[in-house]
């Protein structure tokens, strides 16, 4: 099963059908994206499931229906134990941008980090979940690809918020503040955090 978040309401890709209540049902194959999209930002419905029955099939054939954008990111961790989050669009977030053709998806993921948020010094610990959330440019609806490691860094110096991408904040918090901070954040951030 996979979620792909069109605000904080999932797209469920799965193989079981089951009864409509607060969800509605449609066959991935044939569904118009574009009509998902508008029910689920349109209308009180919690959620949509894209059903097929092939379980390796289901997330190429959604990640099919609109364009890609791939980007990495980190869920940050100083020596304290505090993480890393960054302030925009009047949200709690963690750094994540674009990947770049001529660079790994670690690569991305530490870059944008550093341009984001302005520390150094950052390795990589482990991988985390990838997510999925569709977002609208220019008119047009995209799916970010969103690649997540878990980072340490003994870095101690000054925070720089990358004000010309809308950040207007860069934080450590503990686990208290992190809690609150998710209150008034993203799904896909909320399922890293957590």
């Amino acid at each position: 099963m996979y979620k792909i978040f069109v605000g904080d309401k999932p797209i469920i890709l799965t193989t079981e059908v089951a009864q409509e209540t607060y969800f509605k049902n449609y066959l991935l194959d044939t569904v118009n994206i574009g009509k998902v999209i508008k029910e689920l930002t349109k209308t009180d419905l919690n959620e949509v499931r894209l059903i097929h029955k092939n379980k390796e099939k289901l997330l190429s054939k959604f990640l099919k229906k609109l364009p890609n954008v791939v980007a990495g990111g980190g869920k940050v961790y100083n020596t304290e134990g505090n993480v890393l989050f960054i302030y925009r669009n009047d949200k709690w977030d963690l750094p994540k941008g674009k990947a770049e053709s001529n660079e790994t998806i670690e690569q991305t993921s530490i870059r944008e980090v550093e341009e984001e948020t302005g520390v150094k010094g950052l390795q990589i610990t482990k991988p985390l979940q990838t997510t999925y959330h569709i977002f609208k440019r220019n008119g047009k609806h995209k799916i970010k690809v969103t690649y997540w490691f878990e980072m340490q860094t003994n870095f101690n110096g000054n925070l720089y918020p990358q004000e010309k991408e809308g950040i207007t904040k860069v934080v450590w918090l503990n686990n208290e503040e992190a809690k609150e901070a998710l209150s008034n954040s993203y799904a896909n951030i909320k399922a890293l955090v957590e």
